[in-house]
């Protein structure tokens, strides 16, 4: 009850912003199990929201491909991250990086835009899959960049679906043991993550462009003060 409850409201989240089902699900299973092993959880209803996020699937092969160093640096960086904190559970990355993403939404609802060029695609993807890798939480800094790309709200949504699609990737290699053990849970939980995600996706149809951006960025105020507060 508890895996169907949590991935209910984390799919509910992503359905209406885009992005929070790893934050939540991460935020609320480690209260009751470890990090790994709460990632490993995650992995098939993120994979699954994921894709169900960037559809329609050739507007997304077409928006993959502008977006391909941001992409490939998720990967790398994922295993430079690896390589650097040797697995997920740093005692502190996951209040830092609450503390960045609040940081972020209280800048962007004070009326700060990012302006962060093309360019910086590749070392954007190598920080967020280390921040991956740490946290098992793949926002950071990838989330600022994909929004200061001037994507529209449904292409930001379809673009971090894919980031996230290749992050949830990356982070299962993380944490196959878990996974090979925990698959039949994670199967359980994709039924009510793409229900939350439904029913998140009608709230966000009735939003227009600028209260779909206020409710984006208090969102990332939400899950970074909850990721602090959690310490």
């Amino acid at each position: 009850m508890l895996i169907l409850g949590v991935f209910l409201l984390a799919g509910f989240v992503k359905g209406v912003i885009g992005l929070g089902l790893p934050t939540v699900a991460m935020g609320l299973l480690t209260l009751a199990m470890a990090p790994a092993e709460a990632a490993a959880l995650l992995v098939l209803p993120s994979l699954v929201t994921n894709l169900v996020q960037v559809r329609p699937w050739r507007e997304a092969a077409r928006l993959g491909w502008r977006l391909r160093g941001l992409l490939a640096g998720v990967v790398g960086g994922t295993l430079l991250g690896l390589w650097l904190w040797g697995g997920l559970g740093g005692r502190h990355a996951g209040a830092a990086l609450g503390g960045m993403l609040a940081l972020y939404a209280a800048l962007g609802l004070s009326g700060w835009k990012p302006h962060l060029p093309p360019a910086a695609a590749l070392p954007v993807g190598v920080a967020t899959g280390a921040v991956t890798a740490a946290t098992g939480v793949f926002v950071l800094p990838a989330v600022p960049w994909l929004q200061a790309q001037g994507l529209g709200r449904d292409g930001l949504v379809r673009a971090l679906g894919l980031s996230f699609t290749v992050s949830t990737l990356a982070l299962a290699g993380l944490v196959w043991p878990q996974l090979a053990a925990l698959g039949w849970a994670g199967l359980l939980a994709v039924a009510p993550a793409l229900l939350g995600q439904r029913l998140g996706e009608a709230v966000r149809g009735r939003l227009s462009e600028s209260g779909f951006r206020r409710c984006f960025l208090l969102g990332l105020l939400a899950l970074g003060l909850w990721l602090l507060g959690r310490g």
